[in-house]
């Protein structure tokens, strides 16, 4: 096997914090659009998303990107890779 054939395409997502009350961990509510499949019609979901943040530089409210990477706890499995605004 090649080495690129290792690396996996990992998730980026985009959200905007929520909180960072926490050592080194942002949450991050991230929005989404679905669609009803009878109606077509489109509604709002959220979800939010613990991220590490070594730096601690995200305040709450910036737009963040963020991906996935190893556990760094139960249920930290994101990190946080630039603030947007």
């Amino acid at each position: 096997m090649t080495k690129e054939s290792k690396i996996k395409n990992k998730r980026r997502l985009e959200g905007i914090v929520v909180s960072n009350k926490m050592a080194k961990t942002i949450v991050v509510n991230v929005t989404r659009f679905k669609i009803y499949s009878k109606y077509k019609k489109q509604y709002k979901v959220a979800k939010k998303y613990k991220a590490h943040d070594e730096k601690q530089i995200a305040k709450i409210g910036n737009q963040v990107v963020f991906e996935e990477c190893r556990p760094f706890s139960k249920e930290v499995k994101w990190r946080l890779i630039k603030i947007i605004k």
